[in-house]
């Protein structure tokens, strides 16, 4: 494979890789972005499932329901620290091919996941609901803690691999994690004031927003994975000629060039493969989101939280 001129003048002659280009301390936008949708999700969950104990004066019910949700997200944590340091020890093109089919499979889930998220947005309250009452009437903790525990660990676990296939080798790890800190502190007070009535959040609006932000990252994510696997010599053929080369204009190792290319996919000489994954995914994805399924908002169910 033959690197570009701007790849060779980057790094004095070496051939960059694309996740040292592509993962700066901007990417703590990206991060935080991440922990704040699918926390989010995980903390309406949580507080349809205390609200609705509390309205049916079952508040004795609430430590199965906090112990399932902590061990879900002390297990999210490990699996996220796991996949880090996995990629972190791999060696060359085998941590290229990693992080390539990584990112590729959140690719996958983020826009499964984004459908899934406006399909369910009508039942979700009514479905966790009639699952409490069963657990209930049959007087098992266990059950509520499972509820709670098989909730709170599906977004985590999603979480854990979208923060790996967008950050596993950031250039400052703090940056990286500070935002998915920051991420998840803001969907739990998020979540707080749903629960308690206290804040009117516009959950259809937020939904609506970070939906279509998730698609623009999920092709950003589906450009660059491809770009690993090039440079890992995995895909069959390869991803054409480069269209241009604006390194000069732009580059893509600078605070702006790597905000971009984090946030957007930006890449200063992409391959021409890369630029139509990209428009392709861009063009269809969000098309079929805006234009087909239910006509209500996917946050058509925020009293619930307040109400449960």
């Amino acid at each position: 494979m033959i690197a570009s001129p701007a790849e060779v003048q980057r790094f004095g002659g070496a051939p960059c890789s694309p996740a040292e280009t592509t993962r700066g301390r901007e990417a703590m936008g990206y991060s935080f972005l991440i922990t704040l949708r699918e926390g989010l999700e995980a903390a309406l969950i949580i507080a349809i499932i205390l609200g609705y104990l509390a309205r049916t004066d079952r508040r004795d019910q609430w430590r199965p329901v906090w112990l399932g949700a902590g061990l879900a997200g002390a297990g999210s944590l490990a699996a996220a620290v796991t996949l880090h340091l996995l990629a972190v020890e791999l060696p060359g093109r085998l941590q290229e091919a990693v992080e390539g089919f990584g990112m590729l499979l959140a690719v996958v889930i983020l826009t499964w996941m984004v459908f899934w998220m406006r399909a369910q947005s009508r039942s979700i309250g009514a479905d966790l609901r009639r699952r409490v009452d069963a657990a209930l009437s049959a007087g098992s903790a266990f059950a509520l803690g499972l509820l709670a525990f098989s909730a709170v660990g599906r977004e985590g676990l999603e979480t854990a691999l979208f923060l790996f296939a967008g950050g596993s080798t950031a250039d400052s790890e703090l940056a990286y994690w500070a935002g998915a800190a920051g991420g998840l502190g803001l969907a739990a007070l998020l979540g707080a004031a749903v629960y308690s009535g206290s804040h009117r959040v516009p959950l259809g609006a937020f939904f609506s927003v970070t939906s279509i932000l998730l698609m623009v990252l999920a092709a950003g994510l589906l450009t660059n994975g491809l770009k690993e696997l090039h440079e890992a010599d995995i895909l069959f053929g390869n991803l054409g000629p480069r269209l241009w080369d604006t390194y000069e204009l732009l580059p893509d190792n600078s605070s702006i060039g790597r905000f971009l290319a984090t946030l957007l996919g930006y890449d200063a000489s992409p391959f021409l493969g890369q630029v139509a994954a990209y428009l392709g995914y861009l063009v269809t994805v969000p098309a079929l989101y805006l234009f087909t399924g239910p006509r209500q908002p996917t946050g058509a169910q925020p009293p619930a939280p307040a109400q449960a």
